[in-house]
């Protein structure tokens, strides 16, 4: 089988972003966002899934980071859309419970067609360094939508918001792998209705 791969390229007044993605990969990753904390979790993401992942972001940082963080996630929801194209064969449905140290997290998807975000996490998380941990929602969020997935994440217990934020990318990543593979059991399309 070839792999599955797409890129994709967002320009705007606030950032430049560029996503090359391969599904059936080895877990390399190739990050430059200019926020060393996002690129640290996108390595993360990419080796746990086993994606090829390259991204390269350019955006008004000085202003803040949350354009850059939500572009990407917009930017890698549209490859993992397309590299899914038909989504024929794939498992669907993926989950991960995930320990770091401390912490335990959660992350179940379904690549519905149905964008959807349900985010738990504990409210007096603070930053990780310059990072705002809120941007974890946002890219989470601008994933779930741009790649029309339904996404749940919850975080159930931790301390150290390092700790929390790796947690989730990695149980992310868990969850990705499973619902994006080939089931040679599936028949088309996983679903009653015929479509996704």
């Amino acid at each position: 089988m070839n792999p599955r791969s797409a890129s994709r390229q967002r320009e705007t007044a606030e950032t430049s972003v560029s996503v090359d993605l391969v599904l059936d990969g080895s877990g390399s990753g190739d990050i430059n966002t200019g926020i060393p904390f996002f690129d640290h979790m996108l390595v993360l993401l990419a080796k746990h899934s086993l994606f090829d992942l390259t991204i390269k972001a350019r955006g008004d940082l000085a202003v803040d980071f949350h354009h850059t963080v939500e572009d990407t996630g917009i930017v890698l929801g549209e490859a993992l859309a397309a590299a899914l194209s038909g989504k024929t064969g794939i498992r669907r449905y993926g989950w991960a419970r995930i320990p770091m140290d401390e912490t335990l997290a959660q992350v179940a998807i379904d690549l519905s067609g149905r964008p959807f975000l349900e985010f738990r996490v504990p409210s007096e998380i603070g930053p990780i360094g310059a990072f705002d941990f809120g941007l974890v929602e946002e890219f989470s969020r601008a994933l779930a939508m741009s790649s029309a997935m339904t996404l749940h994440v919850e975080v159930e217990y931790g301390k150290n918001n390092h700790h929390i934020a790796e947690a989730i990318f990695k149980a992310l990543a868990r969850a990705l792998d499973m619902a994006c593979q080939i089931d040679p059991r599936v028949t088309g399309i996983p679903s009653s209705k015929g479509k996704l």
